[in-house]
């Protein structure tokens, strides 16, 4: 069983930094697609970006040249760095990780980007 907890969420001012990480269990993360989504109050959930095997990564429109997806397979975690954030980015985080059988979503963490 895949677990992943996300951390590094709060508050941050117009402009401001964060970097959000997410921790997983299991043995199969280094063959899995990880990725951050987001979800604001009576919004759907949205793709933030992506990095599958080879570090090849993608990113929504809204966080390009803002955001940064990486990952560390040898310690079973995924980063987001968020810089230039603004209100709008102001949503619960979650950490996706992609297996061949199954998705596996955290718990979010809130971000809250305000002055």
């Amino acid at each position: 069983q895949v677990q992943l907890v996300e951390s590094g969420g709060g508050l941050v001012q117009p402009g401001g930094s964060l970097r959000l990480s997410c921790a997983a269990s299991g043995s199969i993360f280094s063959l899995s697609a990880m990725g951050w989504y987001r979800q604001a109050p009576g919004k759907q959930r949205d793709l933030v970006a992506t990095i599958i095997r080879g570090n090849i990564t993608n990113y929504a429109d809204s966080v390009k040249g803002r955001f940064t997806i990486s990952r560390d397979n040898a310690k079973n975690m995924v980063y987001l760095q968020m810089n230039s954030l603004k209100p709008e980015d102001t949503a619960v985080y979650y950490c996706k990780l992609v297996t061949p059988s199954k998705v596996y979503w955290g718990q979010g963490t809130q971000v809250t980007v305000s002055s």
